[in-house]
């Protein structure tokens, strides 16, 4: 089993984490964001990941700093699961429509880091979640990950539909990008993923 436990406490947030890489879609626990959790649900759920979080935040000030920490400590999990990325596929790519919207996701869990992010929101947040801190959350992720991230909302017009569509077709690009290969021999030319 792939697993990773990670613990994070600063005077912003306090994080513990559970990951499961290869579970069934269980997520249990809170980041304090109501319309968040519903994104780790559905990252779950479509990535048969198993995520267990116990999470306080600053949240009186706003949600940037649990959304952020989030990031950082998810990504840093899904590297400590991964290992020396021995046996894994790499890459992942994934559409998912959400009725009038179609979001889009292609990955490496290359060891370098990178973010490209094109989406355009209709409004300031949904829920308690600020628009804007949906690229900083996979901007933590992908550089606390070592993945270069490409996320893309080709159109649509409901924030809810757009968010929610890039975590799914994200959570389907980890999905294959994490399934081990036959072998087990690491999918690199030079020898090493970093």
């Amino acid at each position: 089993m792939r697993n990773s436990r990670i613990e994070r406490n600063t005077g912003e947030t306090r994080i513990s984490l559970s990951l499961n890489l290869d579970g069934e879609g269980n997520f249990s626990g809170s980041c304090g964001v109501g319309f968040m959790d519903h994104m780790l649900h559905a990252f779950c759920v479509h990535g048969g990941f198993d995520l267990e979080l116990q999470m306080t935040g600053d949240l009186e000030v706003d949600c940037h700093h649990s959304i952020e920490d989030l990031g950082i400590v998810l990504g840093k999990a899904f590297s400590q699961a991964l290992g020396d990325k021995k046996g894994i596929g790499r890459y992942g790519s994934f559409y998912i429509p959400m009725d009038e919207a179609l979001a889009f996701c292609s990955l490496d869990i290359s060891g370098r880091p990178f973010l490209v992010f094109e989406a355009e929101w209709e409004n300031e947040r949904v829920g308690m979640l600020d628009c804007c801190m949906v690229k900083e959350f996979f901007r933590a992720f992908a550089f606390n990950s070592g993945m270069t991230l490409h996320l893309k909302v080709e159109y649509g017009e409901n924030d809810h539909h757009k968010i929610e569509g890039l975590f799914k077709a994200a959570a389907h690009a980890m999905k294959e990008a994490v399934r081990m290969n036959q072998d087990g021999r690491l999918l690199s030319s030079k020898g090493m993923l970093e």
